[in-house]
Parts: C-alpha cells; structure tokens; sequence
C-alpha cells in the first residue's frame, strides 16, 4: 500500500512542479530532513532498540520497561529536538553546506540566487518533520516489541496520503505550492505520530520522556546504533554528494535525478527488500562451522533470485524508459521535455540497479554471521568511490554522470562484499552461477532488443492519451516478460530451481 501510494505522492508532485524551479527547491528541503531520518530513525534505530527492548520485556519487571523506554524516548527526542531546532535557525548554513552552488550564485548575485533564499526558507518549514517521524519510529518500534504490525505499517501511507491531498487539492490554488507541498510534509508527520499514540496506550504504556545518556539500556542502543547508522549512511551520503553538485547544474537537475530515484527504488522495494527480509532468518539459523554447505546454497539462491529479478526489471526500464515515464509522470507541469531529460539519468541510475538489489542481499550473509564491520567498511569506501565519480563525470555528463556515479559505487561496494566473502574463505561465485547471470543476461538483452524495435517513437506516445499510452504499456510489458522467459528457457533456464 505504501510503495502504491508512493507513486501516487510522486505523480501528484510531478503534475503540480514538473521539473521546475519550484520543484528542485521542494526536492532539496525534502531531502535534507530525511536524510537525518534515515539515520536518527527507521533502520538503524529499530535495528538497535527492538533486540533491547524485547529482551527488557520478557526478562524484566513491567517497571524497567517502561524505564528503559521512558529514558529512551527523552534522550532520542532531545537530541533529535536539538538538531531540529539547529535547521531550522541555521537552515542558510546548512543551505550553503548541501546546496553550494546556489550559496556561490547568492555571494556573486546570480541569477540562482533566489535558489537559495528560497530553499533556505522551505527548510525552516520542512525541518520540523524530523522530530515527528523520529518519534513515529520510537512508537512503531514498541508496537512491534508487542506484536502489533498493522499499524505501524500502514502509518506510512497516512504522509503519502495527506501528500497527494494537498498537491492535487489545496497546492494548485497557491502561487507557491512548493511551500504547501512542505508545510502538508509536517503535517503528514504529526498525523503519522497521532495515530500510533492511542495504540500506545492501549498497551497501558504512558512514555514520560526522561533524558538519560548514561542509562545502561540507552547506552546499549547507542553501541548497537552506530554500527547501522555508518551502514545506512552510505547511500544517503551519495545522494546528498549528488544534490550538492547538482545545485552547480542549471534548474531541473535535481528533479530529474529525483523522479529516475523514485522509479529505480520501485524494483528494489518490491523484490530486493522482500528477499533480503525473507534470507536473514535462514542464514541465521544455519550454524556455518557445522554446515558450510546450507549456508553458500542459501546465499547462492538469494543472489541467483536477486540476478533472475534485477537483470529483465533493469533491461526493461531502459528499454521503456520513455514510455514509463511518459505514463507515470507526463501531466500537469510535467512536460515531454522533461520526459526525456528524465530519462537520461534513469538509464544511469537503472544500470545499477542490479548491483543495488544484490548489495541488499550479500550484506544478509554479513550479518548471519554476526559481521556488521566488513559491510560498513565496504560502505565507507563505496562513499569514497561515489565523490571521485562524481567529480570525474558531472562535468562532462551534467547531472547524467551523478546518476551514473552512484551505479558505478554500487558496483564498487558489491565487489567489495564479494571479495571479502572470499577472503573469509566463505564464499565465492561458482562456475554455475556465473553461468546462470550470463545466460540470464542474454535473455534480458534479447527482451530490451525486442521492446526498443517495436515500441512506437516517442512523439507516438506523447500523442496517446494516458490511458492508451497506459494500456500499450503493460502490453508491452507483457511482451516483454514473455520474450525474456522464452529466451531463459530455450537457454535451460530452470525457473523451478528458484523456488527451492
């Protein structure tokens, strides 16, 4: 519902902003807070507050519990209060710092200039969202403890939706709808908190929160959290090394490496999460000194499931990449022009894909073991490899080669993972699987072949109206997957095999 829903936001924006002024600025002022979100909240916190918390609650009286989630609850929020606050009046600063380029044309009074000025002004507003989802993922984080996921997973459509609201309803009325786009941004954050309070209480559990850094179950979750938080930097690292770089790259460039983003992470959410989630508990459960063999199978199937997935999804963007986001995104402010800005960046960031997709699993195998150093370092070096790309190629490719800079590191720190697995002696590709990718290479190859020569020229889709150009796609999509298993299976492809 979420992912659905997402695309929905993202379709909404894209009709009201296009690829506009207004529409980098809004992308910026997002990006920022939740930048701080993925690192003050969801994985890194959950990762290290839900084994605490669970082992309080069935080891300990109902009183340390609630302790240890009282003191937890007042140190995250006084930090995270303190870092809200500190954008919100430094919001010129931290501008300056991830977008440079407009600072630059704001000393030198250029025409960016109001770039600046403005997005300094969004973050003010936008900041404030920071708090409220940190303390969302503290409460979904207990309810999960209790056994209670419906809630906290349906919390996230409550943004998306007030996010649609607000741009097809309320944001076209306005002369500025980047600012009621941000302002509907906190809004959604603090209706997202709301719904969960009652759930809280009803579990009888009444957080009154106390700071305490030296409490030995929030030194605990800062321990476990610094590991995660290195981990899941990494990426959100480059992204802001992109946004930074951008700023220097005329209006547009970072709406177009925003809208590509959106439908590179479609495909990782779908499948790369699901197999990653599902391989842990596997992994873990097999005691590798006594069972090599199970836990390199386990691994292998992972990756083969991940190659079998990523390889025709990242074929078939690039050989729809109009297409999808003609259909998509193609209304409103969005014009066919920016269509095919899009698209160049989305052959960059898609090469990718399949390298983003096996990252997710491979770290899995890491973790099984109980190993969360190996893939930070990897992580590190991936950050690394991502800014001297990004310095190499921006300036020749514009904002085409910080697309294709992130791919490259995700290819960079994939190897790494690789490697290291190796050099543990643990595991390696085998001969059959480096056959299977390149067989299903070929097959992807063959299928994007096909769809690129029969697929009409971009000015017919442009002429189609959104439900015609809608329904040749998913034919063509149909088409397309048919050719690819076809050709798999005329290459001894065993899909069966996959779900062993």
């Amino acid at each position: 519902m979420s992912r659905i829903l997402g695309m929905f936001r993202d379709i909404a924006i894209a009709s009201v902003l296009g690829a506009s002024l207004s529409a980098d600025i809004y992308f910026f002022a997002n990006r920022i807070p939740n930048f701080f979100r993925r690192l003050f909240a969801e994985g890194a916190f959950s990762q290290a507050f839900v084994p605490v918390m669970s082992k309080v609650k069935e080891n300990k009286e109902k009183e340390e519990l609630s302790d240890l989630l009282n003191k937890t609850a007042g140190t995250l929020g006084t930090i995270v209060l303190i870092v809200t606050l500190a954008g919100m009046i430094l919001s010129p600063v931290v501008t300056a710092i991830f977008g440079w380029g407009w600072f630059e044309a704001y000393l030198n009074n250029k025409e960016d200039a109001q770039k600046f000025i403005q997005a300094s002004y969004l973050l003010k507003i936008t900041f404030p969202y920071l708090l409220f989802i940190t303390l969302t993922a503290l409460t979904s984080a207990v309810l999960n403890v209790f056994g209670k996921f419906l809630i906290p997973a349906i919390t996230p459509c409550v943004l998306n939706i007030v996010l649609i609201s607000a741009a097809f309803f309320v944001a076209p009325h306005f002369e500025n709808p980047n600012v009621v786009l941000a302002y509907a941004m906190v809004v959604g954050g603090i209706l997202q908190l709301c719904l969960q309070i009652p759930f809280i209480l009803k579990l009888k559990l009444f957080i009154i929160p106390k700071f305490s850094w030296n409490h030995d179950g929030v030194k605990k979750i800062r321990t476990l959290m610094l590991p995660a938080i290195l981990g899941i930097s990494a990426s959100q690292i480059n992204l802001i090394v992109n946004t930074a770089l951008a700023s220097f790259l005329a209006t547009g460039a970072i709406s177009y490496l925003y809208y590509s983003d959106r439908l590179l992470e479609f495909p990782i959410g779908i499948f790369a999460v699901a197999i990653s989630t599902v391989i842990l508990p596997a992994l873990s459960k097999i005691n590798i000194t006594e069972n090599k063999d199970k836990y390199v199978s386990t691994l292998d199937w992972g990756i083969r499931l991940v190659i079998f997935l990523g390889i025709p999804s990242m074929c078939g963007l690039i050989a729809l990449r109009e297409p999808v986001l003609r259909v998509i995104f193609m209304r409103g402010a969005f014009t066919a022009d920016h269509v095919l800005l899009s698209s160049a960046s989305l052959v960059a960031s898609v090469s990718g894909l399949v390298a983003i997709m096996m990252v997710r699993v491979v770290v899995q195998g890491f973790a099984a073991l109980e190993d969360t150093k190996t893939p930070v370092k990897c992580s590190l070096i991936a950050i690394g490899a991502n800014i001297v790309f990004n310095l190499i190629l921006v300036f020749p490719l514009d904002y085409v080669g910080l697309a294709l800079s992130t791919a490259l590191a995700a290819f960079v720190n994939l190897s790494l993972l690789i490697f290291f697995l190796y050099k543990k002696k643990i595991y390696s590709f085998s001969l059959q699987t480096l056959i299977f990718i390149a067989k299903i290479a070929i097959s992807g190859l063959i299928m994007a072949v096909f769809l690129r020569l029969t697929s009409p020229d971009f000015s017919e889709w442009v002429n189609m109206s959104t439900i015609k150009a809608a329904t040749y796609l998913t034919l063509y999509i149909v088409a397309g997957t048919v050719v690819f298993l076809a050709t798999a299976t005329v290459l001894r492809i065993k899909i069966k095999q996959l779900k062993k």
